[in-house]
């Protein structure tokens, strides 16, 4: 005979693992806001701007940004890899067998920053506070 199955355990572990990558995503969002150089703003600005941002929907507009923010990741790729790896290959491979940027909604985001050298790693800052509130 099998053995019935826990649901309440089920669900438990799901929803921890839930709490679990929302917690991530947080911090590499966070972790993202200080390497952009974003973490300066004034909480309202930052908002703001993001607001402005995600309602865009003018394809070049967003076509533009994706280029910038594909270029920001692989300025960072070169500037941490070892220079063995910059020399043998030309451009440094992507951490976590991440690829650039095609233009897909997300595909710059934080799933990309994985196995990137964050600021918190280095001992710097565990997450955002606001202090202009």
């Amino acid at each position: 005979m099998r053995k019935p199955r826990d649901f309440d355990a089920e669900l438990k572990a799901l929803e921890s693992k839930a709490r679990e990558l929302k917690t991530r995503k947080v911090q590499q969002l966070g972790e993202l806001v200080i390497a952009t150089g974003a973490d300066t703003l004034t909480t309202n600005e930052l908002a703001g701007a993001l607001i402005v941002l995600a309602e865009t929907k003018e394809a070049a507009k967003r076509e533009a940004w994706t280029k910038r923010g594909a270029a920001f990741f692989q300025r960072r790729s070169r500037r941490t890899a070892p220079a063995a790896d910059r020399n043998a290959g030309g451009a440094a491979a992507q951490p976590s067998g991440a690829q650039p940027s095609t233009g897909t909604k997300g595909a710059a985001g934080p799933a990309r920053m994985a196995g990137r050298a964050y600021p918190s790693e280095r001992g710097r800052g565990q997450g955002l506070t606001d202090s202009t509130a």
